[in-house]
């Protein structure tokens, strides 16, 4: 069976990016994120911060492969914000990542051609600056087992890349653990054919 690859490529903390053109200016920013959800409370945050702009604009991708993506162009004619900044996302390789660029209007309308253009620089930008790293995709679950099969359980766990995220040890215990994705499949099956031990993704 060939494996599909558990790496991406995403940015480390927070980006930024700036293009100017005709009085208007055009910041970048961009975040490791996991859910759409984060991605949402990140564009909410840059529409406090910058509520006197007159754009926020925004793309996400989630995911591995073709992912999750969602794009908006908040108010700008359609298809000249959102989908240069998902253009540049997509042709550096990045995922779990959304980035907003915040516009000030600078008085003098840039047209279509211009607004993409201005867009798709900015996020460059932001790119260009930004620290790249590369990170595993990652199941989390939960183990239940009786207290008797707890060495094997941790022999189990020594043996692999799973990292502990937390546990309880009392009659019965329970641990959340986490392992890259493509490293599940074995260790799922090294606990199950333990006796009592019970096991859910989450």
């Amino acid at each position: 069976m060939t494996l599909i690859s558990d790496e991406y490529r995403t940015v480390k903390g927070e980006a930024t990016g700036i293009y100017k053109e005709k009085g208007s200016r055009f910041l970048a920013y961009a975040y490791n994120v996991t859910t759409a959800d984060e991605a949402k409370e990140r564009v909410r945050e840059k529409q406090k911060e910058y509520h006197d702009a007159r754009h926020h604009c925004y793309a996400w991708r989630l995911g591995p492969g073709e992912g999750e993506t969602k794009m908006g162009d908040d108010g700008e004619p359609s298809g000249t914000a959102g989908r240069p900044i998902l253009g540049q996302i997509l042709s550096a390789g990045l995922t779990n990542v959304v980035v907003v660029v915040v516009r000030y209007f600078g008085g003098i309308k840039l047209g279509t051609g211009g607004l993409i253009v201005a867009y798709k620089s900015a996020t460059a930008d932001c790119f260009a600056n930004a620290e790249i790293v590369t990170r595993t995709f990652d199941v989390r679950f939960v183990v239940t087992f009786p207290y008797l099969a707890m060495n094997s359980v941790m022999k189990a766990l020594k043996d692999s890349s799973a990292k502990i995220e937390s546990q309880d040890f009392d009659t019965e215990c329970r641990m959340t653990l986490s392992i890259r994705k493509n490293d599940f499949p074995v260790m799922e099956t090294r606990l199950t054919d333990i006796d009592g031990v019970a096991i859910e993704q989450i």
